[in-house]
């Protein structure tokens, strides 16, 4: 086992990365950095049938925003490189030759056709057809098992197409150690004979991943659970080339918010929330997926988010900064089980992180959103706005809804609020108030308060007569901050400006 951690996030450039990839990547740069190591990005392209153009842009743009920064890769301190699968090809036909040489693996020329025939075969007898040992040798299938020497290499100098195969040992109880899930046991008896190679000149992703873990000194395999199966394979070919294995991890998967079944963009658009951390636009079909920041949330409460599916510090503690994260990372705490996704708690870390954002920082974002609107005021103005909307702001996008009443007086006034609360009297209490706050020398929040609920009280009239319509008046529902903060930002002459209106109208 290699001294140094070195970890990797392989994608492959087939599509838009899910954030089950992105945890998979922020698991792996957390793990790194904790014990003072490196994390590599390296793209898996050896399937050029699903490869897509601007995939590869995406993922590392992804991986940018999410402050998940790799110090391996392509084009950034190639050590190892290259760190595109595609152009390392000539590295893995060295590699697939050396396990035929050993009797590790073999040449098989059976075609698609002839292979699907055993399949159906065995299916009528009701068995399920697996290429290994037991039919590996038996004359039905066309391999370098069966063939002579001379047959091999006029077939392959002849053109014809052929793989080659991973010679799985028979009669093996293979003991494997999973840094998540602990002693694993697997029967090589139950394992088929992978594709490792084929002679097209690529490599399958087993023959590719083990020879790139290993010339890039991985110590750490840190990856889905869908590679679990996959796991045995991988253990038996470091075997066979006579490696130091890596460690393995298999994370849990991240599962719909029903809890059942892994979590898929059509979960996303079904119930109304992004799988993808950017937005995507298929090149083909030209279909949009919606992204979390393209939807408005801060990249450190998505990344907050997604450190919890799957993990837990032992703590009551719920917001960590990456660096916080960093430091209590630790795969014991890593769960088995599959992690729920949960939007609405998605959208909690969001309003969290709202609140500890800078209110001159938020101030020139939303003034920015005004003057698209063509309104323009001071920032003085804006920012005590924001102080007294940002608690209940989950996106800034919510600011407007949240404000607009500050910046354009009511054109209309809630129906149902108005029939309950505007009644008989209603009119001549407010046009007294009117005159109270026409008297006010000091017009802050904390003093109109004071004044307006001694002039209630002695009036002997219920809070709810006076308060309710005011605020009516002022935001045209019953609905906003704190009243008395609303009339301090807009000021004396609004408020009673308002309030006149309302009688008016009401």
């Amino acid at each position: 086992m290699k001294s140094n951690v070195r970890v990797r996030f392989a994608p492959s450039p087939t599509g838009p990365l899910h954030i089950g990839g992105v945890r998979t990547a922020l698991y792996n740069y957390l793990f790194a950095k904790k014990h003072n190591g490196t994390f590599v990005l390296r793209i898996e392209d050896t399937d050029q049938t699903r490869y897509v153009a601007n995939a590869e842009k995406y993922i590392i743009d992804s991986l940018e925003w999410c402050n998940i920064s790799f110090d391996e890769g392509p084009n950034k301190n190639e050590r190892f490189g290259p760190y595109r699968q595609s152009e390392r090809k000539e590295l893995y036909k060295k590699y697939a030759d050396t396990l035929i040489h050993s009797g590790w693996a073999y040449y098989a020329f059976d075609t698609s056709e002839e292979l699907e025939a055993h399949r159906k075969g065995h299916e009528k007898e009701g068995k399920t057809f697996i290429y290994n040992w037991h039919n590996r040798k038996k004359g039905r299938l066309v391999n370098s098992l069966v063939l002579s020497e001379g047959e091999v290499k006029r077939k392959i100098n002849a053109g014809e197409n052929y793989v080659i195969r991973f010679k799985t040992p028979q009669d093996n109880i293979l003991q494997m150690e999973d840094e998540i899930r602990g002693n694993i046991t697997i029967d090589t008896n139950t394992l088929d004979d992978k594709i490792l190679f084929k002679s097209d000149g690529m490599p399958t992703y087993h023959l590719a991943n083990i020879v790139d873990d290993h010339l890039m000194e991985i110590s750490h395999v840190i990856r889905g659970e869908e590679w679990l199966p996959s796991m045995p394979l991988h253990v038996l070919l470091y075997r066979a080339f006579g490696w130091d294995s890596p460690k393995f991890a298999h994370l849990p998967l991240i599962l719909k918010p029903i809890g059942k079944g892994k979590l898929s963009k059509r979960d996303g658009d079904k119930l109304g929330f992004p799988v993808f951390p950017l937005a995507y636009t298929n090149e083909i079909t030209k279909e949009v997926s919606s992204g979390y920041k393209e939807d408005g949330y801060f990249a450190e409460s998505f990344i907050n988010m997604l450190a919890f599916l799957g993990w837990n510090p032992g703590t009551e503690q719920e917001i960590f900064s990456l660096e916080e994260l960093i430091t209590s990372f630790d795969l014991k705490r890593v769960s088995k089980s599959g992690a729920k996704f949960n939007p609405d708690k998605t959208n909690w870390f969001q309003q969290q992180y709202m609140q500890t954002k800078n209110n001159t920082a938020l101030t020139e974002v939303y003034q920015t959103i005004l003057k698209e609107k063509g309104i323009y005021r001071d920032v003085v103005f804006i920012k005590k706005i924001i102080s007294s909307i940002k608690e209940r702001a989950i996106f800034i996008s919510d600011f407007w809804g949240l404000s607009s009443f500050f910046f354009e007086a009511p054109q209309k006034y809630d129906e149902k609020a108005s029939k309950k609360n505007w009644k008989i009297g209603t009119t001549e209490l407010m046009n007294e108030l009117i005159e109270v706050i026409s008297n006010i020398q000091f017009f802050s929040s904390e003093n109109t308060e004071k004044i307006i609920k001694e002039w209630i009280t002695t009036k002997e009239v219920g809070f709810g007569k006076v308060m309710q319509p005011l605020r009516l008046a002022l935001v045209g529902a019953l609905q906003g901050p704190h009243l008395f903060d609303i009339i301090e930002i807009i000021g004396k002459e609004e408020t009673i400006k308002r309030i006149k209106n309302a009688i008016e109208v009401l």
